[in-house]
C-alpha cells in the first residue's frame, strides 16, 4: 500500500473532527470559556497524534510514515476546530442585535437609548460600553468598519494559532507513538507431522 497516510490515520482524521465539534460546542456554546480550547489544543493534538498510528497497527515501518499519519490526524482536527469557532463567531457577530444593552423599546414601542445597528456596529458598541474604547483606539479602530478588521484579524489569528498548537501537540503524540508502539509480531512456526 503507497499511500500518504494509512487508513488508520484517516479514520483518527474523523474521530477528530468529532474531538473538535465536541471541544467547539462545549466551550462556546454550552459553557462560554473560550480559553479552554486554548488548553485543549495540545492535549487534543497529543491523543490523535497517538490514536492516528494506533489505528494503522503501526508497529513497524519508517519513522516519517509514523509522523505524518499524527500531524495528517492533527491538522484535520485542528482546522475543524479553528473552522468551527470562526463560524460560531461570525454568527454572533453578524447577528448581534444588541440586546438587551442596547435597541430597546419602551412601553409605547418607541426606541430607547443607546441604539445600535445590527451586526459589528453592536459588538464595537459592546466593546466600548465595558471600557475598553481607550485600548481599541490604541490599536487605531475608531468606528465599526476598522473594528471588523481588527476583529476577524484577530480572530483569524487565533485559529491559526489553534491549528498550529494542535498540529505539534499531534506531532507529540506521533513521536510518543513511535518510541512506544508496539513490537512487531513474529510468527510462530507451526510443526508438521
Amino acid at each position: 500500500m503507497n499511500r500518504f497516510v494509512d487508513r488508520g490515520a484517516i479514520t483518527a482524521a474523523y474521530v477528530g473532527i468529532g474531538m473538535g465539534i465536541t471541544i467547539v460546542a462545549s466551550f462556546t456554546l454550552i459553557i462560554p470559556i473560550e480559553w479552554i480550547i486554548w488548553v485543549l489544543a495540545i492535549p487534543s493534538g497529543l491523543l490523535i497524534g497517538y490514536y492516528a498510528n494506533q489505528r494503522s497497527d503501526r508497529r513497524a515501518g519508517p519513522w516519517s510514515k509514523i509522523i505524518v499519519n499524527g500531524v495528517f490526524a492533527g491538522f484535520v482536527t485542528g482546522l475543524t476546530v479553528a473552522i468551527l469557532l470562526l463560524l460560531i463567531k461570525s454568527i454572533f457577530f453578524y447577528a448581534d442585535s444588541g440586546y438587551p444593552d442596547f435597541n430597546r423599546v419602551d412601553a409605547a414601542n418607541q426606541a430607547v437609548a443607546p441604539t445600535c445597528q445590527v451586526g459589528a456596529d453592536c459588538v464595537y458598541q459592546r466593546y466600548v460600553a465595558a471600557g475598553r474604547g481607550p485600548d481599541l483606539v490604541a490599536e487605531g479602530v475608531t468606528d465599526a468598519a476598522s473594528f471588523t478588521g481588527f476583529y476577524w484579524s484577530e480572530q483569524f489569528g487565533t485559529a491559526g494559532t489553534i491549528v498550529f498548537m494542535t498540529t505539534l501537540g499531534s506531532l507529540g503524540g506521533a513521536a510518543l507513538y513511535g518510541v512506544f508502539r508496539p513490537k512487531p509480531t513474529v510468527p510462530v512456526p507451526t510443526a508438521t507431522a
